[in-house]
C-alpha cells in the first residue's frame, strides 16, 4: 500500500502512525512496534555562503521528531517514509545490522514520488546509526542530507551530555549553489559544515563530560577531527562499542559514512579543527562557561555496554575470499544498474567465519562499506585483530586490508567502493549468507 500524504502536521503524523500500527499489527499476526519514525524525502536549503542566497539541497528529516531521533537498543519501529522529492527514492541505513529494509537496492523498489511507504525496522545494537540517499546518487538533482539517529543504550550512561556532531562535504558553485557527488566538480569551491553550519558553537561547563558523537557525512573525503588542548576518548567506531583508548595526537580520522564517539572533559574554550588531507581548518568552537561542581572526581571512562557481537573469530577455519576494488570489469556496477541477479562477490553459510582481503588497485584512496555485518580489521600477519569492530574502511592506494567477520545474518547484502574524488561514480556488488 502507497498512500498519499499531502502535508501533515507533526500531530498529524503521530496520530497516522499510531492508526497505522494498531492496523498492521492488530489481531496478533506479528510483534506490536515499541516506537514510531515518520520520515519524509523533501527539498529544502542551506546556507553555505554568507554574502548568497541559501542553497537548494534534498534531506531527509524526521517529521515525528524535534531535534535528534533518539531510539533504543531492543525497539521495534514502524517506519513510515514520505517521498516529496521528483525522483523514486528509499533511505538507505548504516550501522544497522540483519535489517534487509536497510539495503534498498536488493529487490526492492525505492518510493516513487509522492508516495508512501511503511516497513518495520529492529534495532539490535545501541549506537550512532545514519541514513541517507548515497544509493541513489545517480538520480540525486541536488546534494542531499542525511538524517543522524542515536539507537540509545539500554542501561545509563555515566556523562552529562550527549551530543551529535555531523560533518558534511559540498562543492560549491560561484553562484553559491551546491553540486551533488558523482559529477565533475570544476569550477566548484570545497566547503565543509558541522552540524550545518559553517562556524558551528557547543558550550559547556568546565568539568562536563560530553559524549560526542562524531559523523563523516562526506561523499568522498577522508577527514580528521580535533578538539585542541582536550583529551579525547573513544568509546566506539561505527557503532560498536571499543575498549576506550586516546585518539592519537586527539584527533579523530574519519571514511565517509564512518561514525566515532568520544569521551571528552570539558576543560578549556577551544577549536575544533577539520583536516581535510590538504589543510587544517577551524569549523567550530567549544566554549567554556561557568564550572559544574561534583562531589567526588570523575573516574576513567568505562566501556560502553557490548551489543553482542562475537568475543571471537574461528581464524583457523574461516572461508577466505579476494575482493578488489573499483573495477566495473571485476563484477562492480553502479548503484543504478545493480541486480541481484549479478553473480555475487561471495557466498557462505550462516555461522562461517567469513575473512577477505581487500585490495585497492587503484592509484587513489577507496573507501569500502559492508552492509548486513560489522568486521574486525586484522593484523598484518592474520594472527589477530584491532580491538573495535567497524563498517566502513578507508584503504590506501595499492594496500590490501585483510578484514573478518562472523555470517550471522542470512540474506543477499551490499558492498560499496567509491574513489575518494568528487566525479567518481558509487558502484556496488552483493554477497549472500545463506
Amino acid at each position: 500500500m502507497k498512500p498519499r500524504i499531502f502535508d501533515p502536521s507533526r500531530r498529524e503524523v503521530l496520530a497516522g502512525l499510531g492508526a497505522s500500527a494498531a492496523g498492521l499489527f492488530g489481531g496478533g499476526a506479528a510483534p506490536v512496534a515499541t516506537t514510531q519514525l515518520a520520515l519524509q524525502a523533501r527539498p529544502a536549503t542551506l546556507a553555505l555562503k554568507p554574502d548568497q542566497p541559501p542553497a537548494p539541497i534534498w534531506e531527509l528529516a524526521a517529521v515525528s521528531h524535534l531535534g535528534n531521533v533518539r531510539l533504543r537498543r531492543g525497539d521495534l519501529c514502524e517506519v513510515t517514509f514520505r517521498n516529496t522529492l521528483p525522483v523514486p527514492l528509499a533511505p538507505t541505513w548504516y550501522g544497522l545490522n540483519g535489517a534487509a529494509v536497510a539495503d534498498p537496492l536488493r529487490g526492492r523498489a525505492p518510493t516513487a514520488p509522492d508516495a508512501t511507504e511503511t516497513s518495520i525496522i529492529s534495532i539490535p545494537s545501541a549506537g550512532t546509526l545514519v541514513a541517507d540517499f548515497r544509493l541513489f546518487e545517480d538520480r540525486l538533482k541536488q546534494p542531499a542530507r542525511p538524517l543522524l539517529v542515536v539507537a540509545e543504550e539500554t542501561s545509563r550512561i555515566a556523562v552529562d551530555r550527549d551530543e551529535v556532531l555531523l560533518i558534511e562535504e559540498w562543492r560549491v558553485r560561484p553562484d553559491g549553489t551546491a553540486l551533488p557527488p558523482g559529477q565533475d566538480p570544476k569550477d566548484t569551491t570545497p566547503l565543509y559544515t558541522l552540524n550545518g553550519r559553517t562556524s558551528f558553537e557547543l558550550s559547556a561547563a568546565v568539568g562536563e563530560r560530553l559524549r560526542l558523537r562524531f559523523i563523516n557525512g562526506s561523499q568522498r573525503s577522508v577527514l580528521a577531527i580535533k578538539l585542541e588542548n582536550h583529551e579525547v576518548h573513544v568509546m566506539a567506531l561505527d557503532g560498536q562499542p571499543t575498549e576506550p583508548f586516546p585518539a592519537r595526537n586527539g584527533a579523530l580520522v574519519l571514511a565517509p559514512g564512518a561514525r566515532a564517539d568520544a569521551f571528552v572533559d570539558a576543560a578549556i574554550s577551544a577549536a575544533f579543527v577539520l583536516h581535510d588531507g590538504k589543510q587544517a581548518s577551524p569549523i567550530g568552537h567549544l566554549t567554556i562557561s561557568g564550572n559544574l561542581e561534583r562531589r567526588a572526581a570523575l573516574p576513567p571512562p568505562q566501556p560502553l555496554p557490548s551489543n553482542d557481537l562475537p568475543e571471537k573469530l574461528d581464524l583457523k577455519g574461516a572461508l577466505r575470499f579476494d575482493v578488489a576494488l573499483g573495477a566495473l570489469d571485476a563484477g562492480w556496477t553502479r548503484t543504478a544498474n545493480f541486480s541481484t541477479a549479478s553473480a555475487p562477490a561471495f557466498r557462505a553459510r550462516a555461522g562461517r567465519t567469513i575473512v577477505l582481503a581487500v585490495q585497492n588497485p587503484a592509484p587513489i584512496t577507496i573507501v569500502f562499506h559492508l552492509h548486513g555485518h560489522h568486521f574486525r580489521l586484522l593484523d598484518r600477519l592474520d594472527d589477530g585483530w584491532k580491538p573495535y569492530w567497524l563498517d566502513t574502511l578507508a584503504i590506501e592506494p595499492g594496500q590490501t586490508q585483510r578484514i573478518a567477520f562472523a555470517a550471522t545474518w542470512p540474506g543477499r547484502w551490499l558492498i560499496e567502493s567509491v574513489v575518494t574524488d568528487w566525479s567518481a561514480p558509487r558502484l556496488v556488488r552483493w554477497y549472500g549468507v545463506e
